[in-house]
C-alpha cells in the first residue's frame, strides 16, 4: 500500500488516482462512501478524465455487506437537452453493480449558479443512496418541526381485529420534531462561506457531508471520499468520530486537505440546513 500524503489517527489522505488507490485498499473495509465526483464536464479539474464503469466496480468491491454510497451529482445540459449521466450511473449501479437503489435524495440549494432564460431554473442536484444489500446503520435525523406536537389520536385509539372485534391500542401523542423527509434544503459552501475566496470550485457543503454521514454511518466507522477534492467528507467523518479515507489527484487540493485537517484552515458549517 502507497503512503499517504497525511495521515493522524482518524484521517488519511491519498494522493494518486482513484482508479489505482481504490484497488489497493481491502476488499469489504469501508462502511459509506461519500463523494461528489466530477460529472458531463462541468468543471475542468485540470483535464482529469476517469473511469466510471471501473470506479463503480471498485466502490462494490471495498464497501462491507450493508454499507452505504452516498453518491451527489447532477446532469449537464447540451443543446437544450439534459444529458442524462446520472441516470446512466443509477442504472449502472444496480443492473451491473449490484447495488440497491435504496433512495433518490434531492439536495436543493438556496441559490442557483446560472439564470436561465428557457426553463426554470435550476435548484437541485441528486443524491444517489445506493446499498450493498440491505443497509446496516439508518440514524434518521429528526429536525422537521411538526404541526401539532402535543396531540394524537383523537377519541379511543382502536384496530378492529380479524374476529370483527375492537382492540384498544395506545393513543400516539405527536412530538415536537419528526423525521426528515429525502428533499434536504440548505446553504451551499458559498453561501456557508459568505464573501470567502473559497479553495476549490465545487465544494460539498460542510453541513450535507455531516449530515449524511450521520445518517448512515456510526462512531469508529471508516467513510471514504475517493474525489476528495478540498477535504469536505474526511474532514467531517475525522470530526464525528469516524475514520475519514480521502484519494485525490490534484497536488494542490491535497495541500488544500491537509491544512484543513491539520487545523491550519477552518471553514463554517451551518448546519442544520435552512428549512
Amino acid at each position: 500500500m502507497r503512503q499517504p500524503y497525511y495521515s493522524d489517527n482518524l484521517a488519511t489522505l491519498f494522493a494518486g488516482d482513484c482508479r489505482e488507490v481504490l484497488r489497493e485498499l481491502p476488499a469489504e473495509s469501508v462502511q459509506c462512501v461519500v463523494t461528489s465526483p466530477p460529472y458531463d464536464h462541468l468543471r475542468t479539474y485540470g483535464g482529469f478524465e476517469w473511469d466510471f464503469e471501473d470506479t463503480a466496480h471498485q466502490l462494490y468491491r471495498i464497501l462491507v455487506p450493508g454499507g452505504v454510497v452516498c453518491w451527489n451529482v447532477m446532469d449537464g445540459t447540451v443543446d437544450g437537452s439534459e444529458t442524462l449521466t446520472s441516470c446512466k450511473q443509477k442504472v449502472f449501479f444496480h443492473e451491473q453493480c449490484g447495488f440497491r437503489i435504496h433512495d433518490t435524495m434531492i439536495y436543493e440549494k438556496g441559490n442557483f449558479s446560472h439564470p436561465d432564460r428557457t426553463r426554470y431554473h435550476q435548484l437541485f442536484e441528486y443524491v444517489f443512496i445506493l446499498s450493498k444489500g440491505a443497509p446496516k446503520t439508518f440514524n434518521p435525523i429528526c429536525d422537521k418541526p411538526n404541526a401539532y406536537p402535543g396531540t394524537g389520536t383523537y377519541g379511543v385509539n382502536t384496530a378492529r381485529q380479524p374476529d370483527g372485534s375492537m382492540k384498544l391500542r395506545r393513543r400516539n401523542v405527536i412530538s415536537e420534531f419528526g423525521k426528515r423527509g429525502n428533499v434536504w434544503r440548505g446553504k451551499t459552501a458559498g453561501q456557508e462561506n459568505i464573501c470567502s475566496n473559497l479553495p476549490h470550485p465545487a465544494m460539498m457543503p460542510l453541513w450535507l457531508a455531516g449530515d449524511l454521514i450521520r445518517s448512515w454511518t456510526n462512531e469508529g466507522d471508516t467513510v471514504l471520499d475517493p474525489f476528495s477534492g478540498s477535504g469536505t467528507t474526511i474532514l467531517r467523518a475525522k470530526e464525528l468520530g469516524r475514520r475519514g479515507i480521502g484519494i485525490e489527484l490534484n497536488a494542490d487540493y491535497c495541500e488544500i486537505t491537509a491544512r484543513r485537517l491539520g487545523g491550519q484552515m477552518v471553514l463554517e458549517d451551518t448546519a442544520p440546513p435552512t428549512k
